[in-house]
Parts: C-alpha cells; sequence; structure tokens
C-alpha cells in the first residue's frame, strides 16, 4: 500500500525536542500535569507533543508537485521545525496561536479526517493528553487502576465538565466576574473542597501535632511545627555495651551557608541520653552510618553492626525509632528544635485498625524494607501518619457529601447517574471533585510516610518515591498536614493550576484494559505508545503504595476500577522472575507473548496513512557465547515481539527524557534517552536477505546514524541503546535474514552483529585524532591508568607514529625508571593553557575539560572556548571512545567522569557562546 511519507519517517528538529524536555523535567515546573499524581517514568510533555505532530504532518518529500526538489523540501522542513520548536516549548503549552499554528498544519495534512489517537499503555497520560492538546480525540487504556484514574483525570474528566462554573464555598458574588470557560470552575472547586477538607481534618486531630515554643535567642514565642526528624534505632550488638543505637545516616540539619545546623548526641554512661541541637560554623558530629548498606557504629562503644545483624534484629522486632529534631518555620527561616517530652508523647499514639493493609513483594531489587522485618504497606508509616491518611480518607467522603448537595444548589441535575457511567451532573461532579481530592492526599502519603528523608540543603522533604523502588530509610521525616512544609490544599492547589493549563480540545476515553487481550477498531488510530520496559520498574507491585489508599476511598465512584484488593498482577507486561518460581527463561517467555499480542492489536489498529510510535528504553546488556557479541534481552525480547506482529522500524529518534541530576542519576551512569521507533506494517512482498546482504547494509547505514547521534548529544551511556533501532530498521525491512547454513538469523544473532559494527565504527573514528591521543587511547584500553613497561609503549608509539618522549613532552604521559603511566587528573602541577600549549592534543583537551567541569561549568565553558569548535568536537568524540573502554572493562569512575562531560555539552556550548568577545584566539578549527 502506498502512504504519504511523514516528517517523523524523515526529520525532527531533535536538539530543541531534547533541550525542552529536559527542562520540563526540572522539578518546579509549575502548572505541570505531574502534580495531579505521581507516576514513573512519565514522558515528557515537550517530546510527546512534538512526535504526535510529526506523525501526522507530510514530509514535503511526499509532495513533489509542490517541492519539486531537495533545497526546496528542506525550506519547507525548516518551516515545520520552527513550528515545533514554538510547539515544545513550556511558555507555549496552552498559547492558543502556537496550538492554532500546528492544528492548522494537522488538519490540511490530514485532509479533515482526524484519526483518533490510541495509547495502550497510558501509564502518567502524557501521549493522550498532547493528542489532546493538538486537537484529537483520544482513547487510552492501561491494566494498572493507578493509571488508569491518572488519565482519568488528566483527559477525561475536565472535557466532561469544561465551562463548569464552580459550585462550592465562595462562589456566590463571582459568577459574574470571571469565565469559568474550560476546567476555571473545576480547578476553583477542587481549591475550594479541599481547603474544607483540611479544615475538618484538623478539627478531628490536629491536636496531635502540638505547637513549639521557640527559644530566646532565636526570637521566643510560639510557631507552627513543619516536621519531626527521626531515626531508627538498634540495640547495640556488643554484649557488654547494649546501648540503644541511632541508626542515622547523617547528623546534619542544614547545609546552608550561613545557615548551618545539626544534632550533636549527647552521651552519658551506655547510652544517648539526649539529641542537642547546635548552629553556627561548626560540623556536625560522624554519622553512626558507615558507607553503602546498613552498616553502623555504636556511638557508646564503638562497636560496629554490621547488614546480617541489623536485619535479625528488624526480623526480630527490635529496630525502634527515636526523635531527633524538631523543624519549624518562622518567616523564610527553619529554626530546628530539641526533642521535648510533649512532642514524643503526642508521636506515641495507637495506630487506626481500619488502616489499609498489605504485603510487600520478596524483591529487593525494588523493595528494601522486608529485609528488614518491614512486611507490610502499613509499616511503613508511624502510626500518626496513618491516623491522618485514614482521617483524610474517611473524610473524602463527607466533602463529596457537600460537593452534591452544592451542586444540586447550583443546579446541576440530579440524576444520580455516577461519573463512571458517564455522568455530568451533581453526582458525577461530586465524584470527580472527590477523585482529585483522593488524589491529593494520595500523592501527600507520598512524603507521609517514615521512608520520606530530610533535604538539608532545601530544607523539605524529599520523597518516598525519589526512583523507582521503596528503599529503607535509616532517617526520615514525618511532615505536618497543618503546617506550612506541605500541606494537601497546597498539593490540591497544583492539581488546580495544572488543570487550568490543559488541553483544550480533543474528547477523551480511558479504560481499564489489558493491551494483550482486547479487540481494537481495525484501522482507525494513530498509535502512539510506551510500553513496559521488560523488567525495568515494577508499576504494579509499586502502585500498590497508593492504590490500597485510592481502593478505599474512590471504591463507591468506581466500583470496576477498585474490584481488586491489589492491583492486577498476573497480566502485568514485566519479565520479573519472582512471579515464575524465580525462573528468568519463563519470565521472559510470558513477557515476550503479551508484548506480541499488545504490538499485534496495534498492528490491526493502526491507520495504514500514519505510522505508529512506540518509546522503549533498556540499557541492560550481556555477553552471549552462543553469538560471540553483545546482546540485550530486553530489547530481544520487545523486538521479538513487535516484528512477530508484522511490524517494521521505519525510523528511529533518541529523545533526552530524564534529567542529569535526578536522584537515580547522580554519581551514576544511568539511562537518560529513550528511543522513539517509528513504524509500520512489513509489506507483504517484504524481501529475503542473506547474512552478508544484512551484515553490508548495517555497515552501510550504521556508521552516518552514529554521527548523527553523537550530533545529536545522546549520552555515551545510552549510545549503545540508541544504534539498535538503525541496526534493528535494517534487519527488520526483510521478511527473513538467511545464514549461511540456510536457517533463519534470529533477532539476538542481529542485534550480537549491530553491536560488533557499532565497535567497528566507533573504533574507526580513531583516525581524527592526533598520535599522541591516538597512543593514548591504545594504551588507556591496555593499562587504564596503571603504569606498563617502557617497551610495550615504545612499540605502540612506534604504531602511532609518535614516539614515548613525544607522549611525555605533549603531557600524556610520564616516564621514569623502564615505567610508563598516562598523566591522572588533577596532578598537574603548572595551570594548563591550552594556546601556549606547543603540543596540543585532544587526550589532554579532554582530560581537561572533565577537570575543569568539576570546578564549575562556568569553568569548563571557558575553556571550551578557548579551544574552538574543531577541537572540541573531537574531545566530545574521544569522550565516546572512552566511556565505551570504561563501560567494557568496568572501571566505572571513569565511566561517569566521561558520560558526564557528555552529557554536560550542550550546556557548555550555550555557555561558551555567551563568553566569546569581538575577539578571540580559537583554537583546532
Amino acid at each position: 500500500m502506498t502512504y504519504k511519507k511523514k516528517l517523523i519517517e524523515v526529520a525532527l528538529p531533535l536538539d530543541a525536542i531534547n533541550r525542552e524536555s529536559a527542562r520540563e523535567k526540572e522539578p518546579f515546573t509549575a502548572r505541570h500535569p505531574r502534580s495531579i499524581h505521581i507516576w514513573w517514568a512519565r514522558r515528557p510533555l515537550a517530546a510527546c507533543r512534538a512526535l504526535i505532530f510529526a506523525s501526522l504532518v507530510d514530509d514535503p518529500s511526499s509532495h513533489p508537485d509542490r517541492f519539486p526538489d531537495e533545497s526546496e523540501q528542506q525550506q519547507e522542513r525548516e518551516r515545520l521545525f520552527d513550528i515545533i520548536e514554538e510547539l515544545v516549548k513550556w511558555e507555549n503549552v496552552d498559547n492558543a496561536q502556537v496550538l492554532e499554528a500546528a492544528r492548522r498544519e494537522i488538519q490540511a495534512a490530514v485532509e479533515g479526517e482526524l484519526p483518533v489517537l490510541l495509547d495502550p499503555f497510558s501509564g502518567g497520560g502524557s501521549i493522550p493528553l498532547e493528542a489532546q492538546r493538538l486537537g484529537l480525540d483520544v482513547e487510552a487504556s492501561d491494566l494498572n487502576p493507578v493509571a488508569v484514574l491518572i488519565t482519568k483525570a488528566l483527559v477525561e474528566i475536565p472535557r466532561r465538565f469544561a465551562g463548569q462554573h464552580p459550585v462550592g464555598p465562595g462562589r456566590d458574588g463571582v459568577l459574574d466576574l470571571e469565565s469559568w470557560s474550560h476546567s476555571k470552575g473545576l480547578a476553583a472547586d477542587i481549591r475550594a473542597y479541599s481547603m474544607l477538607l483540611y479544615d475538618k481534618t484538623e478539627q478531628a486531630i490536629g491536636h496531635l501535632y502540638p505547637r513549639v515554643v521557640i527559644p530566646p535567642e532565636h526570637g521566643g514565642g510560639e510557631a507552627t511545627a513543619s516536621a519531626w526528624l527521626w531515626s531508627r534505632t538498634a540495640r547495640c550488638p556488643n554484649p557488654a555495651c547494649q546501648a540503644e543505637m541511632p541508626l542515622a545516616r547523617s547528623f546534619g540539619l542544614s547545609t546552608r551557608k550561613g545557615k548551618r545546623w545539626w544534632v550533636e548526641p549527647e552521651i552519658e554512661g551506655r547510652e544517648v541520653t539526649r539529641f542537642l541541637i547546635k548552629t553556627g560554623d561548626g560540623e556536625p558530629p560522624a554519622a553512626p552510618k558507615l558507607g553503602r548498606g546498613a552498616r553502623f557504629r555504636c556511638l557508646v562503644c564503638g562497636e560496629i553492626a554490621d547488614e546480617p545483624y541489623i536485619k535479625a534484629q528488624g526480623r526480630q522486632g527490635h529496630i525502634g525509632t527515636r526523635l531527633m529534631a524538631i523543624a519549624a518555620k518562622r518567616g523564610r527561616e527553619v529554626l530546628y528544635l530539641a526533642p521535648t517530652d510533649t512532642h514524643i508523647e503526642a508521636a506515641a499514639i495507637a495506630g487506626p485498625p481500619t488502616a489499609p493493609d498489605a504485603p510487600m513483594p520478596a524483591n529487593p531489587r525494588w523493595f528494601s524494607p522486608p529485609e528488614y522485618g518491614y512486611k507490610t504497606l502499613r509499616e511503613l508509616f508511624t502510626p500518626r501518619q496513618l491516623v491522618a491518611l485514614t482521617t483524610f480518607r474517611d473524610l473524602v467522603t463527607d466533602v463529596r457529601a457537600a460537593v452534591h448537595s452544592d451542586a444540586v444548589s447550583a443546579g446541576l441535575p440530579d440524576n444520580g447517574v455516577s461519573l463512571n457511567d458517564g455522568g455530568n451532573g451533581a453526582t458525577a461532579y461530586a465524584d470527580a471533585i472527590a477523585t482529585y481530592l483522593a488524589l491529593a492526599f494520595s500523592r501527600w502519603a507520598d512524603i507521609s510516610n517514615s521512608i520520606a528523608s530530610w533535604n538539608s540543603t532545601n530544607q523539605n522533604v524529599r520523597a518516598l518515591f525519589a526512583r523507582q523502588a521503596i528503599p529503607m530509610s535509616w532517617d526520615f521525616v514525618e511532615v505536618n498536614p497543618f503546617g506550612p512544609l506541605a500541606p494537601v490544599t497546597s498539593i490540591a492547589g497544583n492539581t488546580a493550576d495544572a488543570l487550568e493549563g490543559g488541553p483544550r480540545f480533543g474528547s477523551g476515553v480511558v479504560r481499564q484494559l489489558d493491551a494483550a487481550s482486547w479487540t481494537p477498531n481495525l484501522g482507525r488510530y494513530l498509535v502512539v505508545t510506551d510500553p513496559p520496559y521488560y523488567d525495568n520498574i515494577g508499576y504494579a507491585d509499586l502502585s500498590d503504595f497508593f492504590y490500597v489508599w485510592l481502593r478505599d476511598t474512590l471504591r463507591g465512584c468506581y466500583p470496576d476500577l477498585f474490584s481488586t484488593l491489589l492491583t492486577p498482577k498476573a497480566a502485568e507486561l514485566v519479565a520479573t522472575p519472582y512471579r515464575y518460581g524465580g525462573s528468568r527463561a519463563t519470565a521472559q517467555e510470558a513477557f515476550e507473548k503479551g508484548l506480541k499480542e499488545a504490538f499485534r492489536n496495534v498492528a490491526l489498529a493502526q491507520d495504514p496513512r500514519f505510522p505508529a510510535v512506540i518509546y522503549y528504553a533498556f540499557k541492560q546488556s550481556e555477553h552471549d557465547e552462543s553469538v560471540a557479541g553483545t546482546v540485550s534481552t530486553g530489547w530481544e525480547t520487545m523486538l521479538s515481539g513487535l516484528m512477530a506482529s508484522g511490524l517494521a522500524i521505519v525510523g528511529t529518534w533518541p529523545l533526552r527524557t530524564e534529567r542529569a541530576t535526578r536522584s537515580v542519576s547522580l554519581r551514576t551512569n544511568a539511562l537518560a534517552s529513550s528511543i522513539a521507533l517509528v513504524v509500520r506494517r512489513r509489506p507483504a512482498d517484504a524481501p529475503l536477505a542473506t547474512r552478508s546482504e544484512f551484515l553490508a547494509a548495517v555497515r552501510r547505514e550504521l556508521p552516518p546514524a552514529l554521527r548523527l547521534l553523537q550530533k545529536g548529544n545522546v549520552a555515551p551511556v545510552d549510545l549503545a541503546q540508541a544504534v539498535i533501532g538503525p541496526g534493528m530498521a535494517v534487519f527488520s525491512r526483510y521478511d527473513k535474514v538467511i545464514e549461511a547454513d540456510g536457517t533463519s538469523m534470529t533477532i539476538r544473532q542481529a542485534l550480537a552483529l549491530i553491536n560488533r559494527v557499532l565497535e567497528e565504527a566507533v573504533s574507526e573514528e580513531e583516525t581524527d585524532f592526533d598520535s599522541d591521543t591516538r597512543w593514548a587511547l591504545t594504551w588507556f584500553e591496555q593499562h587504564g591508568m596503571n603504569e606498563g613497561p617502557y617497551g610495550d609503549a615504545d612499540v605502540l608509539a612506534r604504531a602511532k607514529d609518535t614516539s614515548v618522549a613525544g607522549v611525555v613532552q605533549a603531557g600524556v604521559a610520564t616516564s621514569r625508571a623502564g615505567r610508563v603511566r598516562l598523566v591522572e587528573r588533577g596532578t598537574r602541577v603548572e595551570p594548563w593553557d591550552p594556546a601556549s600549549d606547543d603540543r596540543l592534543t585532544v587526550w589532554e583537551a579532554t582530560q581537561h575539560l572533565i577537570e575543569r567541569i568539576e570546578d564549575s561549568e562556568t569553568a569548563a565553558a571557558e575553556l571550551l572556548r578557548q579551544l574552538g569548535g574543531g577541537m572540541g568536537d573531537r574531545a566530545r568524540q574521544l569522550a565516546y571512545l572512552l566511556y565505551q573502554t570504561c563501560d567494557r572493562r568496568g572501571w566505572a569512575d571513569d565511566a561517569l567522569a566521561y558520560n558526564g562531560i557528555v552529557q554536560a555539552w550542550p550546556e557548555l556550548t550555550k555557555l561558551a557562546r555567551r563568553s566569546e568577545g569581538p575577539v578571540q584566539q580559537v583554537l583546532g578549527e
């Protein structure tokens, strides 16, 4: 079948999309839909918006009558790029003029026949939300009820009540003064009823949160406590001591310059008698936690309690808690106070009998607390936190009744039809407000638990789900629900803000469905989706943390959605061995089978006018002797399902979807990109190919794709997975690739060949470097930063057209007593000036850039400005090669440095351009 090639199949302004995607992930992006509720690995809205637009509009090459030559086609692409670059900016997310320009282009391309956007793995709802913003109707689904509820809150409920004026407290006298277009009325009621919920809850349990007395030296008087900072405790393993050991990872409370605060334990005899609060220019005492893992030092006798002992203490129920400090906010300043009996006693209450509970899975990869005796979700909360959460939960029902009464008084029909059954009257509106309030207090649970910790830099709470797991926390913070730090009203207000900035077009239908077993409407949809990444994230297991609270609150509103005690697990597409008796092979088989069925449905549902877009990200790889190469089981299983469903890859785009500074990335080489696979149905007459034909095609097409990826600044840590797309695009265009023995090449064998060609292509880039750098590159591969024999160095130097004396003169290596080694970063005594270096090398430029960036980005950018574009580009190229070596050899610290410099490159180049004067000396051009 013939079709018009879409822009996404040819070209994208990738730099602009990636820049805005990373910017959007900053934690304080106002009015962002993530304010409604947490979801793991949520796709950036900018990337979703851009890819949907580019999947709908034609590439100019599809219209040779209008754009007959390449220059005219490129000019038209640049015009479309300009639209995308405006479209992806966060400040334009509800800019009517920008959105209307994009919708006009879409309408022209589809000739008035818009497809429906289908996302069968809707997750946090980013994709359907952005399709609505571009004017499309959407159908979204997910197996996970928490994901379904979040997506309903984003794309279904707001459209149901668009234009509805508020019905709640404070509405009198404002109806004629303000327009309630779109979701403004809904947002106003969320704010109003969250305040009612807050007031009712404070009346019920406010006495459990006593005020604090401020010492005279800090101004005296009373204040509302913001938070209570606790440490877990265990008994010292020394039989002669048996002191209660604080298990704190730090005694620091505030690390801000000029406002340093810390805890100082006071020891008398065989016990820590109390915690003193200190402030000033001093330093906190050494924390009892030692290094990684659960190793602690007894503050009384110095005995070390190792991890097995601490785990045993936990399983025996001997881990306790102790209050270390109280935080209180006065104006803009945070003060810290020592514990008092009043506050200790206020927290010493019994937990409520009606708090929901569920076992956590025995899967230490995602859940650490069970190893320490915390077996259930209930045990992740203090008794006072459970009282607060159950009170909020129960009072949502009361507030829902108030909404219903107010809605009837405001004129909404009292027809008794629920939101779940498609209603839009008073009953449905009450359900809607209850939904947003339940999501707000569910999100509040993310910071109100005994895993949440204190952020001593920003003076606030660090939520439990800083990463995609429930870790063990040794000191934790208990937030005051009625304090200034993070009340439910603030979270609900952020939700309301996000709704006001939501899309104004396109209907939305969200269902709970298994993507592998539903029956699609044939040939109707533009499919854009983000399926699970093999075993990266345990969505169902993790979302039980929220589900148990949402179920108790909203079961009456959504009886089908919350019909099970916990989230559905059996049909979830995740390759988790513990669900299959520990068998990784069985887990892989189940994942592949389910994904194959899901992709089969995608192929059936896909409107042939448009390609489908599938996000995927999976970093882990392994060496397989059977195919003599590096493979990735996660990619293999996904691609097997995709190709078995009759789909072929026609384009791939690496998208920068994560912040380099997110919790899981700090000081790690964490995956930071997703690959957007552009797929169409494979033609029925797709040809066969021999192994040699396939290999020749990969060798021909992969190097330019590699250069494009590097130009787009894909991080070295992501490079191996990024090239899978272009490589598999070659493989998937054939019906089969035939091996020499007549058998069909497997995807696993194809992945091994693709990785082999990648290594060849990366190695060939060595020819761009000077002789001294080529020597250093090979020496580093062989010896790392260790010394080696002079004779070996001499032989290598001759092969690289240099000499040992030359690399020493260049400042690349040192030679003494018959031994040679590379110069380590940070060991050079003299300041380095590239302009006066008479033997400038790419090796030196790369190492000095890394040294400078450890001081500041500004210092590194100034050096990059001096080096100029040519030398700078070669330094970045060398960082890619050195990362591959470090990753292959397991040198994590060096790998981190080389990955980091590439990740920082866009910011460095931006800063370098800003610092350019009218006249400058530029090297390496």
